[in-house]
């Protein structure tokens, strides 16, 4: 097992890290930003360790000052969350070329899993089913637009490189085609320094599903239930729950073989999720897969009574997954909500500044991860992110009612929140009866 792990991540994910390798009784580093030295992930670490000013470039994103921080403290392993480096293969290899374990899958797997147009053909020739459209990159206009006509219109155009929204266009007819090519490759080329787009059939009202994995350097591969994230905003999810609403125990079967199928096809030896589309006639198609643990990752938890942090960190260090993991009986249902420092009535603009008051909910089956807390000063330069509430209920109905108690109660004065926005929703009859696509909040905030 490792004696040090340096925690190369800021905020909530960070803290989270650090409650793990505590009951895993390893010692961590947190790095921080002079934006982020009152940061709680800097206070609970066993050391800290200032990489630069608060730009993400300059720290958080700077791999030669986090291999100084590790070398400094004699960290042997690098855990590196979410956002940020968490699935850059060239960190992964900087760490392993530094004699650093890194805490994800290998560089190679990273690499291969972030084109997006490769990640599809894999899971093609796993046999895992994946949505109709080209296979691999499109590198002419003739060329999309004979695949736009084989697969039908309306296709979208994504980003090999791409996530986040970024580098996607959606296309209803032949017209619109060649200048949305042209729109998404500038912008891909913009924001991952790659321009190579692909096309797919584009489904109207899908829902998002994401299966939990887990693999271990052993060959154990296990799949431990699925999310719903279809409430999101321009591709960013804002709610996320488990068990699915509309997911049987028949189709969770299937979506679990297949994920493990695909993970299996890539050597997949650390936490993560594999991504699918589920169309209304219940048939699914892979998206894409995560070589990183995810925000969401606390609704599992709360379902199958499992640490996946504390997992990650054990299977990074060589040891076996437990037998019969995958062999777990859901424990009623758990929804988070991700609280943004965002004021949703003016088109979601981020609302950085000090907090001046801060009173997290508690009771039976609420969670709260945050590195916030009251005076703490929130920073324009990273994401907007400042608190999941997470609650769990024996059914779905007890799991709503607890988060419309808990975020009653949470108190965030000083800056604009996503709350009221997560309370409407929360009570809009089509949520609660789990009937919604991934187009459920476009129309209600068009009404």
């Amino acid at each position: 097992m490792f004696k040090k792990i340096l925690i190369a991540n800021r905020g909530e994910i960070a803290l989270r890290i650090i409650r793990a390798c505590r009951e895993l009784q390893i010692q961590t580093v947190a790095v921080y930003s002079q934006a982020d030295e009152a940061s709680l992930h800097v206070r609970f670490a066993d050391e800290a360790v200032c990489i630069g000013p608060g730009q993400s470039h300059l720290s958080y994103l700077h791999i030669p000052a986090l291999i100084s921080a590790a070398e400094i403290t004699n960290a042997d392993a690098v855990h590196p969350g979410y956002g940020f480096l968490a699935e850059s293969s060239h960190f992964a290899e900087i760490c392993e070329s530094c004699h650093l374990h890194f805490i994800g899958p290998k560089p190679g797997v990273i690499s291969k899993m972030g084109d997006k147009a490769f990640a599809k053909d894999t899971m093609r020739n796993a046999g895992v089913p994946v949505i109709p459209g080209s296979e691999g990159i499109v590198h002419h206009y003739d060329d999309a637009l004979r695949i736009a006509h084989e697969i039908g219109f309306p296709v979208i155009i994504k980003a090999s490189a791409g996530g986040g929204g970024r580098g996607m266009r959606v296309v209803r007819s032949e017209a619109g085609l060649k200048n949305a090519i042209g729109a998404a490759m500038a912008e891909a080329k913009s924001a991952f320094n790659n321009s190579d787009i692909y096309l797919e059939h584009y489904f109207e009202n899908p829902r998002h599903i994401e299966v939990q994995i887990i693999g271990d350097q052993h060959g154990q591969v296990a799949a431990l239930g699925e999310r719903e994230c279809s409430i999101q905003r321009k591709h960013q999810k804002l709610i996320e729950e488990s068990p699915s609403p509309v997911v049987t125990p028949e189709l969770r079967k299937a979506m679990s073989e297949a994920a493990i199928k695909g993970a299996r096809q890539v050597g997949y030896d650390s936490a993560g999720t594999i991504e699918f589309l589920l169309d209304d006639d219940g048939s699914f198609y892979f998206m894409e897969m995560n070589t990183r643990i995810q925000v969401e990752h606390p609704v599992t938890e709360a379902v199958i009574a499992v640490d996946l942090i504390k997992h990650q960190i054990m299977v990074a260090a060589g040891e076996k997954l437990p037998p019969n993991l995958d062999k777990f009986k859901l424990r009623g249902h758990a929804i988070e909500c991700r609280i943004n420092a965002e004021n949703p009535e003016q088109n979601f603009r981020p609302s950085p500044g000090q907090i001046t008051s801060f009173h997290i909910p508690g009771g039976p089956g609420v969670r709260v991860d945050t590195h916030a807390y009251a005076q703490y000063h929130i920073p324009p330069f990273y994401d907007s992110l400042i608190a999941k509430v997470i609650t769990h209920g024996r059914n779905r109905q007890e799991a709503i009612v607890r988060m419309i108690r808990a975020l009653e109660e949470f108190v965030v004065e000083g800056i604009k929140t996503t709350i009221p926005l997560h309370l409407t929703i929360l009570q809009n009859d089509d949520f609660k009866s789990g009937n919604f696509s991934t187009k459920f909040l476009e129309n209600l905030l068009q009404k």
